[in-house]
């Protein structure tokens, strides 16, 4: 039975949610589903909000200098993992489904169709910051990177937008 998740904020950044498992969550019991061995996620499913299935988590990348969790890497497409594409999703716009043991992306077939995504023997530049600002801004998350800023001060992902335009001498990235 699908899982129906509620639309994430536009202002989260810092990481993934997560739905419990049970109302009686005890976190002494073990690991997870707060700290996990990132191995155990590899081959984890995603899918969005209506629970309609989006492919797999394949990778998950570290920003060795920050020590954050950057994206979950995941393939869409294709038929029995040929012709798939890989997708970096901000691990922020991430829900884990404890229960279900499965990711939630909240986006349609149709918007991830539509995203950027690569060929498993063509990775991006995940460190170039027009990238990851364009990554970013198409699943409508805050960088990760700008978190410790929104502690104190939330905005949308509109208003960064704004702010790194103006930041980087744009008048109009329309």
């Amino acid at each position: 039975m699908a899982t129906s998740i509620p639309p994430s904020s536009t202002t989260r950044a810092r990481g993934a949610a997560i739905i419990p498992d049970d109302d009686d969550f005890d976190a002494s019991a073990g690991p997870g589903p707060e700290v996990m061995d990132a191995a155990t996620l590899i081959g984890d499913k995603v899918v969005n909000a209506e629970g309609e299935s989006l492919g797999e988590i394949e990778a998950i990348m570290l920003d060795v200098r920050s020590g954050r969790i950057a994206y979950a890497v995941f393939s869409f497409g294709g038929f029995l993992g040929i012709g798939s594409k890989l997708f970096a999703i901000p691990w922020s716009a991430l829900t884990l489904d404890a229960k279900e043991r499965r990711f939630v992306l909240n986006v349609s077939k149709e918007k991830l169709e539509n995203a950027e995504g690569f060929d498993k023997d063509r990775w991006p530049s995940m460190a170039d910051t027009a990238w990851a600002i364009r990554v970013h801004e198409y699943y409508e998350v805050v960088p990760y990177w700008e978190d410790s800023r929104l502690a104190s001060n939330p905005r949308t992902i509109r208003s960064f937008r704004d702010s790194t335009d103006e930041s980087l001498g744009s008048t109009n990235r329309k």
